[in-house]
């Protein structure tokens, strides 16, 4: 096993590079290291790699024996820098179709620090960011083509199935993508799986993830998206993709009712992903999202303020895709959501179509439970239509989310029991604009939380909820557990036409 140094105030590339007293001095260096399990690339505490990113291809370590990225040194100093500023560029491209526009699928990225092909790799304990510099040439930063940008991005493509990749400690900050596409590398933390270069292999070498680990990093004023993992090429077989006359992918999808086969997920999408103990201020759009994972575990993750740019007068150049939440599954199986927090989701008002804490999107089992959102303003938590299934939210607590607590927008069968849902002054139990699902709502406390009894509508046109065994404190009027609303002794019933 052989650790290799870096420091860019006293290396020398032209050194030897295993002794802290002859370091290189550049990640450019560093990546030609013919890494072996149990190696690791040591950073020096204090280093500030300005205008530079480590990537590496086709590094594999063992479960016993990972390959490390770290750092050394004084730990009174600061983590070492990455401090990319559009250099580390690459292509990127999926090799298939991925979905509705304005996303691209292929393209230039410029990424901090990335892994292609790579298993058993651990890095942790670095500083990065990726800021816009202002140059001649350089787009707006709202332009539908300014250049994606990752932190960090793990690939997988050519070398079948990725274990082992754990990202811990990171503080991942200021990294100015853009704040359109969805899928591209770009935000502050993604894990992508692409279709192999040779078409020949891609049912032989399926690129997949299994035994992801995020944890306990700091990911800060990112576009789009703060921490994203598990998006695939993939997904034309997970949602049986529809194909051309000449057999090509054709970017249409047939989700079927919403239910995702357990061996069509293990086999092509991402096992053992946790994401875990990790802090996501001001991401651009969503904050953090688990897509085509199967059983993934989110915990003990906070969010604040995401969606800081999905609003009309900044995302200008498309309208579409122009919605955000905080932490959230896409087209996951039995996915798990626990002590997490969420607060001040932003910009529901502003053009957001989402805005909400919790979104249980095109999932089959999403379940929620054990967690805190507070002042989110497009609500607590969204079952996003009908292709979210079997969707349960239980024992959390909504402290004043905004617009309506309860979303369940065409959903057909959103499971809320157990909850308590403090309802903010000038906000409602359901968001009555698009509350035209089904949901059995039951045993939960709701608290007025404004100076005045509340009334509000509890069964709109459209929606089909059965209510049971639930608490109403400072309401105006209750549901009715047959259907209409029921009036307290001060005001005559509420009655829909």
């Amino acid at each position: 096993m052989t650790d290799y140094f870096v420091s860019s105030t006293h290396g020398d590339d032209s050194a030897q590079g295993t002794a802290q007293s002859t370091a290189w001095r550049t990640l450019a260096r560093a990546a030609t290291a013919a890494l072996r399990p149990g190696d690791a690339i040591l950073l020096e505490r204090g280093s500030r790699f300005a205008g530079e990113a480590l990537h590496l291809q086709g590094v594999i370590g063992t479960a016993q024996r990972p390959v490390e990225i770290g750092a050394y040194g004084d730990p009174r100093l600061p983590a070492p820098l990455i401090a990319c500023d559009g250099n580390g560029q690459w292509f990127e491209d999926y090799r298939a179709p991925i979905g509705g526009s304005p996303h691209r699928n292929r393209g230039t990225v410029s990424t901090a620090v990335l892994l292609r092909d790579c298993s058993y790799v651990h890095v942790h304990d670095l500083e990065i960011t990726n800021r816009r510099t202002g140059g001649a040439g350089e787009l707006a930063y709202n332009d539908l083509g300014a250049m994606d940008r990752t932190g960090v991005a793990v690939i997988a493509e050519n070398g079948g199935t990725s274990r082992g990749i754990a990202l811990e400690r990171l503080f991942v900050h200021d990294v100015h993508g853009n704040i359109y596409d969805k899928h591209m590398a770009n935000g502050g933390i993604y894990v992508i799986a692409h279709l192999p270069a040779d078409p020949a292999r891609v049912e032989t070498d399926i690129a997949r993830f299994d035994d992801v680990r995020i944890a306990g990093n700091t990911v800060r004023d990112t576009s789009r998206w703060g921490i994203a993992v598990g998006y695939t090429a993939y997904l034309n077989i997970i949602d049986n993709g529809g194909r051309d006359a000449d057999g090509v992918w054709d970017n249409t999808y047939d989700y079927g009712d919403g239910t995702i086969d357990d061996d069509i997920i293990r086999t092509y999408g991402a096992t053992n992903v946790v994401v875990e103990g990790n802090v996501v201020e001001r991401a651009g759009g969503d904050a953090i999202t688990v897509m085509y994972c199967d059983r993934p575990v989110v915990r003990r993750n906070i969010a604040r303020e995401a969606a800081k740019d999905i609003r009309s007068d900044i995302y200008t150049a498309t309208a579409n895709d122009r919605v955000a939440a905080a932490i959230w599954p896409w087209r996951c199986k039995n996915a798990l959501f626990e002590y997490n927090e969420a607060y001040d989701t932003l910009n529901a008002d502003r053009g957001n179509g989402d805005g909400q804490a919790w979104d249980a999107d095109f999932g089959d089992g999403t379940e929620y439970r054990y967690n805190y959102s507070r002042n989110n303003s497009g609500g607590c938590v969204m079952f996003c239509n009908e292709k979210a299934v079997r969707s349960t939210f239980h024992h959390n607590v909504s402290d004043r989310d905004l617009m309506g607590a309860i979303d369940i927008p065409r959903n057909p069968d959103a499971s809320v029991t157990g909850n308590t849902f403090i309802i903010a002054e000038h906000a409602d139990p359901l968001r009555l604009d698009r509350a035209d699902g089904t949901a059995v709502v039951e045993g939960n406390i709701f608290i007025n939380a404004g100076a005045a009894p509340k009334r509000t509508d509890w069964h709109p046109r459209g929606a089909h909820i059965a209510y049971a065994g639930n608490v109403c404190i400072g309401f105006a009027n209750t549901p009715d557990e047959d259907g209409e609303d029921t009036a307290t002794a001060t005001e005559p019933p509420q009655r829909h036409q």
